[in-house]
């Protein structure tokens, strides 16, 4: 340590300086120190304690448990000035010892977990002293249920930093338990809570539901340090900084945490080293009390009061509060009669005191010798002129106010009702005399919703008045009956009757008069909707009128165009031969049927094989423009009869058996059609090919038929002529 030294001569003078310099500097540093040694209480234990920040010195006076070691506060230096007091082989070997664990859980050495470390094994052993006793009793109870969630075995220390393994600890905020779970997080984990037992502080299902919040954590964050954090600050809490900050790892979100959660990773990180290197620290020593766990038995309790004081004593135990150690959650050793099934555990060595006594003895002998405290009755606040609540009793034993509407009749009556189809609300609602809003209101309809049929309606219509009971009358003989009768005489007198005959006229009149006004107004409905019809077949007429007008003007502009050609060609062609050759090409393609486009056709070409002009082909094909595409039919020739196929309705085709018999009519007068026949299109068909089969022409089907172009459809009837 000394090579590296390099001695420099200095003057007398300058010495002197010097040592007076250090000598400055040394005569605080005893009061400084003194300032850091803990004082000594009245039962000679140091009065240390957890430090809650690791930022400058300052005064922080924690709330403990009774159990604590804890007594006063002390002054916590800042984790720099720490990690500068403690030895530099101490570091080292503190660092080497920590980064050897094999764990996932975190252990990352820095000044922070030094000063804790220094802490526990150190400043304040007695704390890990009293931790130590208590970790045979409830490690394996964690080391359990960390195996069964397949979390980090090394997560039980996290029990440590909440509670120091005190079941019943209970933090100023309100968190409870070994595992200092809160309300809310409590009832999230189906953890039971209620002013007789809170399982909170039970230690088997605190550990379960503990393992099951870790796992739903580390679920969220994958990252061991973020979810200490989260399990001490909140999940939520930790995502906000995070999408604040855009960090994703524990220490680069350290300066963004509070103090209490900035300490806590570091905190768990030294209570993992301080107890697994007790012994090398001189932690454990044979002063201490051990506590280990012993076989329990159970007594199951169903509904009956208990009091465990009584099973204390029963059992052999001095001390009746023995048994709520193995029963913490427990908040008042005793249980009301008619609560919830409970289990309650006891050591199985408190047999031997209890012999051979059964299970319903053994419950009668726990039974509280005097009534458990129960909750005093609310009192209803008192007020001047205002009359207050009665309770629940007070009513119960009063008959209250309907009691004296009972005896009376029922002014309504119930009724159901299933709807119909065509029933409406406003038809049912004039049928049982009542208004729709009422009808809604009763069964809860929506308004604006037609009823669906089969829907059931409760319907509220007044209850028929009963007659009276006849009264037992004693017998009269038929005589007096008779003679009373006839002395009996109407009361009505003429006026009266002459006044009833008038209002009955009278309400006759207006009866017939709204039921002549509800006639004439289903007329005048009629005629409207027999004008709202002629109207629309007018319309619909003039636009036929129109579409035919339109047809001719352009038909007759072809056939105007065709004209100017045909002259055009007999000009340019002086030979006889070459414009016979024109019509009979043209009759020949005629012939032949309508033409399937195929690949590489264009207009200007088929135009000049048949011997046609494109204007024609365009006009006789009602083509949009010069275009074909490939599986597109043309004719070569001006359609027969345009003009009578478009004056003659589509809507109103002749069917087959007309066309058939005006061709049997028609037959003496055309030569050489003897009969006709009737075909059905089939797949496939078309008019030239039926042409050809049959044996006549296109020409003379589209005749016979009525066609006014070559299409036909599948299934249509066709007149064939027979020659």
């Amino acid at each position: 340590m000394k090579q590296g030294i390099k001695h420099v001569k200095m003057p007398q003078l300058s010495r002197r300086w010097l040592g007076l310099g250090l000598l400055g500097l040394l005569l605080p540093l005893p009061k400084a120190m003194a300032q850091q040694v803990p004082q000594p209480d009245s039962a000679g234990r140091a009065n240390t304690s957890l430090p809650a920040l690791l930022g400058d010195s300052t005064q922080v006076r924690l709330e403990l448990q009774p159990d604590s070691l804890v007594a006063a506060p002390m002054s916590i230096d800042s984790a720099r000035l720490e990690w500068l007091r403690t030895p530099p082989t101490l570091r080292d070997l503190v660092c080497d010892r920590v980064g050897c664990f094999e764990t996932e859980v975190p252990h990352q050495f820095n000044n922070s977990v030094m000063a804790y470390v220094t802490l526990f094994t150190a400043r304040n052993r007695s704390y890990m002293q009293r931790v130590l006793e208590r970790e045979n009793f409830y490690f394996p109870i964690f080391e359990k249920y960390l195996a069964k969630y397949n979390l980090p075995t090394d997560l039980k220390y996290l029990a440590v930093v909440e509670s120091a393994l005190i079941p019943t600890a209970k933090s100023p905020v309100g968190a409870t338990g070994l595992w200092q779970f809160m309300g809310p997080t409590a009832g999230d984990l189906n953890l039971k809570r209620d002013e007789w037992i809170d399982e909170r502080m039970a230690p088997e299902k605190a550990t379960e539901a503990a393992c099951k919040h870790l796992r739903y954590l580390y679920g969220v964050f994958h990252d061991w340090e973020l979810v200490l954090a989260a399990y001490n600050w909140g999940a939520g809490s930790v995502q906000r900084v995070m999408r604040r900050t855009g960090k994703k790892t524990f220490w680069d979100l350290y300066p963004h945490m509070p103090a209490e959660t900035r300490n806590y990773v570091p905190t768990f990180t030294a209570i993992m080293y301080s107890m697994k290197y007790a012994e090398a620290h001189g932690l454990r020593t044979s002063t201490l009390q051990y506590q280990y766990a012993e076989p329990m038995d159970t007594l199951g309790v169903r509904g009956q009061a208990f009091d465990l004081r009584r099973l204390s004593r029963a059992c052999g135990y001095d001390d009746s509060l023995y048994l709520t150690r193995f029963n913490p959650e427990l908040r008042r050793a005793a249980l009301p009669a008619g609560y919830r099934p409970y289990v309650v555990r006891f050591p199985a060595s408190a047999a031997v005191h209890l012999g051979e006594v059964d299970r319903n003895t053994l419950l009668t002998f726990c039974q509280p010798l005097s009534s458990l405290p129960q909750p005093l009755a609310l009192l209803p606040p008192r007020l001047e002129g205002v009359e207050p609540w009665v309770s629940k009793d007070l009513l119960a034993t009063t008959t209250g106010p309907r009691a004296d509407n009972e005896a009376e009749p029922r002014r309504f009556q119930r009724v159901p009702h299933k709807v119909k189809r065509g029933e409406t609300l406003a038809s049912l609602a004039e049928r049982f005399e009542v208004s729709q809003a009422q009808l809604r209101r009763w069964n809860e309809l929506p308004k604006g919703k037609a009823l669906k049929p089969g829907k059931q309606l409760v319907i509220f219509v007044p209850a028929p008045t009963a007659a009276p009971a006849p009264t037992k009358q004693p017998a009269v003989p038929a005589a007096a009956v008779a003679l009373a009768l006839r002395a009996v005489r109407p009361a009505v007198s003429a006026e009266e009757a002459a006044a009833r005959k008038e209002q009955a006229d009278a309400n006759a009149r207006e009866v017939a008069r709204v039921q002549d006004l509800i006639r004439q107004e289903k007329i005048q409905e009629a005629r409207l909707v027999a004008i709202r019809q002629r109207q629309a077949i007018q319309q619909a007429a003039a636009e036929a009128q129109a579409r035919v007008a339109a047809r001719r003007a352009a038909q007759a502009q072809s056939a105007e165009v065709r004209r100017n050609e045909a002259k055009a060609l007999a000009a340019a062609e002086p030979e006889a031969a070459s414009e016979t050759s024109v019509p009979a090409a043209v009759a020949e393609t005629a012939a032949a049927g309508p033409y399937t486009v195929r690949k590489g056709d264009n207009l200007t070409r088929l135009a000049r094989e048949h011997g046609v002009s494109v204007a024609q082909l365009v006009a006789w094909n009602k083509l949009a423009s010069e275009n074909v595409v490939l599986g597109q039919r043309l004719v070569f020739s001006e359609p027969a009869e345009a003009d009578a196929a478009v004056e003659t309705p589509r809507k109103q085709p002749r069917t087959a058996e007309k066309a058939l018999a005006s061709t049997a009519k028609a037959g003496g007068s055309k030569p050489g059609l003897s009969s006709s026949k009737v075909h059905l299109v089939q797949p496939g068909d078309t008019l030239f090919n039926i042409s050809r089969r049959f044996g006549v022409s296109v020409q003379q089907l589209r005749e016979v038929n009525h066609l006014t172009s070559d299409e036909v459809k599948l299934g249509q009837k066709l007149v064939v002529p027979q020659s």
